[in-house]
């Protein structure tokens, strides 16, 4: 049985980066993809308009797209640890 490690304070965390002109995208991708597997709540609709307003509604689905392909990524490494 493997261990789910989540990330604590969601919202707050991935605004909070968004907010830091250190964070990169990439950077973002990866914390809103802990983000979506979470069991937290999170409002999506502010955290992708912080998200379109910091970089753009392209940024947006760049950062989507990697988050979702991180997602993936886990998954699948996740099924293979099982065969």
């Amino acid at each position: 049985m493997g261990t789910k490690i989540e990330l604590a304070a969601c919202q707050r965390t991935i605004l909070s980066e968004i907010a830091d002109p250190e964070f990169v995208r990439r950077g973002i991708a990866l914390t809103y993809a802990m983000s979506i597997t979470s069991s937290e709540e999170v409002d999506w609709h502010v955290v992708n308009h912080a998200i379109v307003r910091r970089w753009s509604r392209s940024g947006l689905v760049w950062i989507k797209q990697r988050a979702w392909k991180l997602i993936a990524a886990k998954a699948a490494a996740v099924a293979k640890e099982k065969t």
